[in-house]
C-alpha cells in the first residue's frame, strides 16, 4: 500500500504552475521506518540528482544524528517527507518557502503509512511551525526546550551552512541537543536489530 502511495506521490503535478522547473517530488518511505525526517523542500543539487539531502546541509544533518549515508537513504530505517516535494526555486536569501499544497494534501496519508516511527526530527522553521504551531516563540526557544516535545517530535534548526552564525551563537545545540538526538537515533535502530 505504501509503494502506491509513493507512486502516487512521485507523479503528482499539484503544483506545476508554481514551480521553476518541472515538478520532481523527491521523498522516501516505508512503513518499516523507525526516524521521520521532515524537513523544508529538496534544494537544487536534491532536485538535479533526484536524491533529498544531497548536499553540505544533508552532510551535516547526517554528522548530527550520527548516520551513515547508507542507513540514512534506507527507507526502511529512515522516511524522509519534506513539508514541499519538489524544488521550490530560489528567493533573495536562499531557497523558497516549501510549496504549502504538498503538505496539506499528502502529509496525513504519508503519517497514516509510517506506524512505526519512534522519532520524529523537525528540521527547521516549515516543519517545525507545521508540527508544533508555537506562536509566540522562535526557533532558539523551541530547540532549547525540545524535552518537551519529545518522544513525539524533536526540533532542530536546518543544518544549512546559512546556519553558521547561528550555531556559533548556541553551543549549546551541538554539545547538548546533538549528542542526545544521536543517541535517541541508535536507540530506535536497535528497535530493528531486536
Amino acid at each position: 500500500m505504501s509503494d502506491e502511495l509513493l507512486k502516487k506521490i512521485r507523479n503528482c503535478k499539484l503544483c506545476k504552475a508554481h514551480l521553476p522547473l518541472p515538478p520532481r517530488p523527491i521523498l522516501n518511505f516505508s512503513p518499516q521506518a523507525r526516524i521521520l525526517i521532515t524537513g523544508q523542500a529538496p534544494g537544487i543539487k536534491a532536485h538535479d540528482s533526484h536524491t533529498p539531502w544531497n548536499d553540505a546541509s544533508g552532510d551535516r544533518l547526517r554528522e548530527w544524528l550520527g548516520i551513515s549515508k547508507e542507513d540514512f537513504y534506507n527507507p526502511e530505517k529512515v522516511a524522509i517527507v519534506p513539508m514541499g516535494f519538489c524544488y521550490p526555486g530560489k528567493g533573495k536569501s536562499g531557497d523558497l518557502p516549501p510549496r504549502p499544497e504538498c503538505a496539506k494534501k499528502w502529509m496525513n496519508e504519508i503519517l497514516e503509512h509510517l506506524p512505526n516511527i519512534d522519532l520524529h526530527l523537525l528540521i527547521g522553521n516549515y516543519a517545525i511551525q507545521h508540527f508544533l504551531p508555537l506562536e509566540k516563540a522562535g526557533l532558539t526557544e523551541i530547540v532549547q526546550n525540545w524535552k518537551s516535545f519529545y518522544p513525539r517530535h524533536i526540533p532542530l534548526p536546518h543544518p544549512s551552512p546559512r546556519n553558521n552564525l547561528w550555531l556559533r551563537k548556541n553551543p549549546w545545540f551541538e554539545a547538548e541537543v546533538v549528542s542526545e538526538a544521536r543517541e535517541l537515533v541508535q536507540k530506535a535502530f536497535a528497535k530493528d536489530r531486536k
